[in-house]
Formats: structure tokens, sequence, C-alpha cells
């Protein structure tokens, strides 16, 4: 079945840096675009990040760019999310997400068929 589990989380202090893994299972995952979410307490999800099935195109929200970097392996059915400079403002439950093909709004999680359990992400100031 499919499977996205991610890792690589935990609480961190402001300007910390931290690399989160998504591995996936059970799609092909050199089809799908991947993409980052986040949801903070009693907030909406929010895009953070994404990526293209063919890994040549990145977009990124405006409040973490320069500041994340997303990336794949193929060989390794994996997705990252390399976040440096992080501030308390950054402390989420984040999730990867996974849809086939382009889809048409990278940064709309309705586009998204498959999604993993989420990991908490903690910024202390």
């Amino acid at each position: 079945q499919v499977q996205l589990v991610e890792s690589g989380g935990g609480l961190v202090q402001a300007g910390d840096s931290l690399i989160l893994s998504c591995v996936t299972s059970g799609f092909t995952f050199s089809s799908h675009a991947m993409g980052w979410f986040r949801q903070a307490p009693e907030k909406e999800r929010e895009f953070v990040a994404a990526i293209s099935w063919s890994g040549g195109s990145t977009y990124y929200a405006d409040s973490i760019k320069g500041r994340f970097a997303i990336s794949r392996d193929d060989a390794k059915n994996t997705v990252y999310l390399r976040m440096n400079n992080l501030k308390p403002e950054d402390t989420a439950v984040y999730y990867c997400a996974a849809d086939y093909g382009v889809p048409a709004y990278y940064s709309d999680h309705k586009q998204y068929d498959y999604w993993g359990q989420g990991i908490q992400v903690t910024v202390s100031s």
C-alpha cells in the first residue's frame, strides 16, 4: 500500500537547521510531484515547498524562501526539506505529499493524492 513516512523533526533553537526526509513506497515516486506542507496549532494547513516529478522545478512559499530547500532522490524514493535559520514561527507539524504528474497548482493541498502522517518541528526562541 501507499506509504509516506516523514522523519528528522524535533525540538531546536532559533537559527538552527534541520533536514526532514520523507521515504515513500507503494507508488511510482518518479512520476509524482512532491510537496511539503505544514500546520500550526489552530491554523490551516499551508504550503511550504514543492518539486516537480522531474526535479527540474521547485516552488516555495514566500515565508520560507531563501531558508528552506526541497530536493528529491528518485533512487531512494525520498524527498527532503532542508530548513536553515529556523524561526519560532516555523513551529508546526510538517507533512509530505505526492501528486501524480503535474499539479495545476503546486501550492494547493487539494491537488495532492497521498499524504504522510506528519512530523513535529518545534523551534524555541
